[in-house]
């Protein structure tokens, strides 16, 4: 595919596309009907149904039944971290290999037209961004996920939460299972915020922003705090009345949907003439810029709410360097 047609690419080498990243047109106003229509089943597929088909594939076959998951046991723990970096293996590991192992698209619709394994660093362990990037995804951050899912389907099963029936009440649990991503995106929004705040970055998420020029490996690269955090978007099911389905819907929007902003491309191609679209341009200007861009898609547009949007255009630009400049203002201040 001819990656100028959907986008533009600097003397550097590095590629943007065209327009800007705009919010969801729920919040048109006056609403648009038709909009919210073609919107829809882009919304739904193939990322958030990729989610839910792997949140019922766990249910059915991986999650141990509810007697078992009523104690707490290292066999069950560790059968479900088994799956969870098998399954993250071969997730991530798909588009690592052919996109940055093969380079079978090389730089077309690639931001940054660098590949980490051309950069060492001391800033990663074994100056290496993806040995680094691998080994804490592994054995800190999935850990971590396994441990927050260990506990919610332990909470389902002992009955101290309200297990909600799909038989009983299927449109309120198809409408919890739709507003799952707007609820990941508050989540993470307000996470994020707290943890760029000066000590807690420095301490926190400066591990993760260390991959600025983020690839798959870099989705799940986080200190352990981080990584609680970030998966225990799923602890809202059990405040929210909810069902642990719905619950491993939230829990893999979080884990497996990571990968959508640190994918560094665009477009994946899948043949000459058919690509996939990644959502990744917006978190790709968070790596890049670092304070802003703190949310997701804009499916809750927080960040133009609270004015830290990057829409990728030279007024975004624009808007970021008088925001920089204010707050270097205040900071000489208070000298």
């Amino acid at each position: 595919m001819d990656d100028l047609k959907y986008g533009v690419r600097d003397k550097r080498g590095d590629w943007k596309p065209n327009g800007r990243i705009e919010a969801v047109p729920l919040w048109n106003w006056p609403p648009r009907l038709p909009k919210i229509l073609a919107w829809l089943p882009g919304y739904i597929w193939p990322w958030n149904a990729f989610h839910m088909a792997t949140a019922l594939l766990y249910w059915f076959y991986v999650v141990p039944g509810v007697e078992t998951m009523k104690t707490l046991s290292w066999g069950w723990a560790l059968w479900l971290y088994a799956v969870n970096a098998g399954a993250i293996l071969v997730f991530y590991g798909i588009f690592e290999l052919r996109y940055y192992v093969r380079r079978s698209q090389a730089t077309r619709f690639k931001y940054n037209h660098k590949f980490p394994a051309d950069a060492p660093s001391d800033v990663f362990w074994f100056q290496s961004q993806n040995l680094d990037n691998f080994l804490r995804s592994f054995f800190i951050t999935i850990p971590l996920w396994t441990v927050v899912e260990v506990i919610f389907l332990w909470c389902f099963a002992n009955g101290y939460v309200p297990w909600v029936g799909w038989q009983d009440h299927p449109v309120y649990l198809v409408a919890l299972v739709l507003v799952a991503p707007a609820i990941h995106e508050v989540h993470f929004f307000f996470i994020h915020r707290l943890i760029h705040w000066g000590p807690l970055y420095r301490w926190i998420h400066s591990v993760h922003h260390n991959s600025i020029n983020p690839s798959p490996w870099s989705s799940l690269s986080m200190h352990p705090v981080e990584g609680f955090l970030y998966h225990a978007v799923a602890f809202w099911h059990l405040v929210i009345p909810s069902n642990p389905i719905v619950a491993l819907f939230q829990l893999h929007v979080a884990s497996f949907g990571a990968v959508n902003g640190h994918l560094g491309f665009e477009k994946l191609e899948l043949t000459q003439d058919t690509a996939v679209s990644s959502h990744a341009y917006a978190h790709y200007l968070h790596h890049k810029y670092f304070e802003v861009n703190y949310g997701g898609d804009g499916l809750i547009p927080l960040d133009r709410w609270f004015g830290t949007l990057h829409d990728g255009t030279r007024e975004g630009d624009a808007m970021m360097d008088a925001r920089f400049q204010k707050k270097k203002e205040r900071m000489n201040a208070r000298a």
